[in-house]
């Protein structure tokens, strides 16, 4: 069983318009780096040069933030959920 991975409707296009992913299970920096090499783009979307989440997105685990967790190195188990939540600034 695998990881299911949202895909925001920003990100979508990077990823051949679909809406879910499947993932290997792993830490949330592998799934971020499996998903960065399988679609070009999409790694420099959700991190900085040097490999750290980027601010602006916001990252779930079974709905739980992973920055009350263990961040990047939080466990995804199979069967899980991740999701990218682009943070959206207004005014």
């Amino acid at each position: 069983m695998n990881v299911m991975v949202d895909v925001p409707p920003s990100l979508r296009r990077l990823c051949g318009g679909e809406v879910e992913l499947r993932a290997s299970p792993g830490s949330v920096a592998d799934i971020v780096e499996e998903l960065s090499r399988r679609f070009h783009g999409l790694g420099s979307r959700l991190c900085e040069h040097d490999g750290s989440l980027r601010g602006s997105v916001l990252v779930l685990v079974n709905d739980e933030d992973i920055r009350f967790l263990e961040s990047r190195s939080t466990t995804v188990r199979a069967g899980d959920k991740l999701s990218f939540v682009p943070a959206f600034a207004g005014g």
